[in-house]
């Protein structure tokens, strides 16, 4: 078995080779690519995914497979060995049902798509992406219909990022937090007032923000030495290695949230990729379980540690240094509400906690929509302006801040926008278990100390990989399958106490 084993892994680690080379060719382009390269970074793109696909679904892998989970059979699940053939058999048959031209063309679709985004979105032109949205919605109806698919087109493509969630699963859970979250949001829109974020529109220098987002990066235990941090469109992680971990922000002089909160965003994927077990390098093994757990570690940096009172406690005075002219007079607690004001905003990535599943529920249903051929992309951007209104009683001003704001669907990712909405709950439910491990770990947050959760965080989730599935991990890590009821109890608590419901 040993030597099927070895040659395996040999052939798998070709595989991430290849993988390796496109995403860095993907984070050059959206960091550092002139935009006259667009055409034919798309050939080399569309060449190496190509490549990865058929050296995957190739009769060699397949044989090799075949051998190896009846020798495995014996095996402890949980071992890298029988994890390493059970994860890639699943991986090995779903890739062999997709026809290699399609892959090709979602990748050149996608990278097409990506830099007409990218200028669509700099002149608020949705008319300018509107082609290649369509291009990408034919694909992937065409990669739903090759994967197969018993109730709903979208659950082949759901099932590319969450494995084994359906698309009822999602709606059941969506309609369980509408329910808690629209009468939350309307109750504190009743007591708006009570808090005021004037104070971050000021004018922070860029670079300062900069220095203070590494800093930030650096005390999370983000290690440079095996990462970076650039400026991008719209902020993304990428690994290359779990050695080479890049993940990206923007920077406004007059938005303070949206340079720190992206960096401690990404920051958290990053966490995730660095602290994968080396022994699961170069294999399917070395990713997260889903991304709906990955996003988890995301949103739990971001919201549920890096938005508390105790990481401010032991930042903010930090922060002043920095900003000594524009916090002048502020204190921790005006800040602290500051930065948890809850209030219908635009753009997804800067929403509140509370609204920001709102967000995510909107292109859940678009998603479906554009996929079933109940709007026309035409009238994308009056469509996604209705649900605005619907569910967060605003309207955008503009395609930029509406319906051109994310830049996923240019990826060839539809299927993918649950996975926020996933991650968050998990966020919570994840933290909640590691307090009840650890109940030192507020105190130790308020001292600018978080070894002790990342390291909890490393031991439960992010060594093991790809090796389970996300429910398996969650039933693993806190006893119980993903639940709706951790989040809305923590947000009720936090903001009852911000707005004094």
């Amino acid at each position: 078995m040993e030597e099927k084993l070895q040659e395996l892994k040999t052939r798998l680690g070709e595989i991430k080779n290849l993988e390796a080379a496109a995403n860095v060719l993907e984070w050059d382009q959206m960091t550092y690519m002139p935009p006259g390269g667009t055409a034919a970074r798309a050939e080399q793109l569309a060449t190496l995914r190509k490549m990865a696909h058929a050296l995957l679904v190739s009769d060699e892998i397949g044989r090799l497979l075949e051998e190896l989970q009846a020798e495995a059979a014996d095996l402890d699940y949980d071992s890298d060995e029988a994890s390493l053939v059970r994860v890639t058999a699943r991986d090995y048959e779903r890739e062999r049902k997709i026809p290699a031209w399609l892959v090709a063309e979602m990748v050149k679709a996608a990278a097409l798509a990506q830099e007409a985004w990218v200028q669509a979105r700099a002149e608020s032109n949705y008319p300018h992406f509107q082609p290649h949205l369509r291009k990408i919605v034919d694909l992937n109806i065409q990669m739903a219909e090759a994967l197969g698919y018993k109730d709903r087109l979208y659950d082949a493509l759901l099932d590319l990022f969450e494995p084994e969630m359906k698309t009822a699963q999602v709606a059941r859970i969506f309609d369980e937090l509408k329910a808690e979250l629209v009468p939350l949001v309307r109750a504190i829109a009743e007591k708006g007032d009570a808090v005021d974020d004037a104070i971050l529109y000021r004018d922070y220098d860029e670079e300062k923000q900069w220095a203070f987002g590494l800093e930030v990066l650096r005390q999370m235990g983000f290690d440079f030495k095996r990462g970076r941090q650039d400026k991008s469109a719209h902020p993304f992680t990428t690994s290359f290695s779990i050695n080479d971990v890049r993940l990206t922000t923007r920077v406004y002089c007059n938005q303070f949230k949206t340079a720190l909160f992206g960096s401690i965003h990404e920051g958290g994927h990053a966490l995730y990729e660095q602290a994968i077990s080396l022994a699961l390098e170069r294999t399917p093994l070395c990713e997260g379980a889903s991304l709906g757990v990955h996003e988890s570690q995301s949103r739990l940096w971001e919201n549920v540690v890096g938005r508390s009172r105790g990481f401010w406690t032991f930042c903010f005075p930090r922060l002043k240094e920095f900003f000594h002219e524009q916090l002048d007079g502020v204190d921790l607690e005006a800040f602290y509400k500051a930065i948890n004001k809850v209030e219908p905003s635009m753009i997804r990535v800067e929403a509140d906690e509370v609204t920001y599943n709102l967000h995510i529920f909107l292109r859940f249903e678009i998603e479906n929509d554009m996929l079933e051929g109940k709007v026309q992309l035409s009238d994308l951007p009056e469509a996604w302006n209705a649900k605005m209104k619907a569910y967060l009683g605003i309207v955008p001003t503009n395609d930029a801040e509406g319906v051109l704001q994310d830049v996923h669907w240019s990826l060839g990712s539809l299927g993918y926008f649950p996975t926020y909405a996933l991650g968050t709950l998990l966020s919570v439910q994840f933290y909640n278990q590691a307090l009840a491990d650890i109940p030192e770990i507020p105190a130790q947050i308020e001292r600018g100390e978080f070894a002790s959760l990342r390291n909890w965080l490393k031991e439960h989730i992010y060594v093991h990989g790809k090796k389970f599935t996300p429910a398996e991990l969650a039933k693993r890590v806190t006893g119980f399958e993903l639940s709706a009821r951790p989040f809305v109890e923590y947000v009720r608590a936090k903001y009852g106490d911000i707005y004094g419901l």
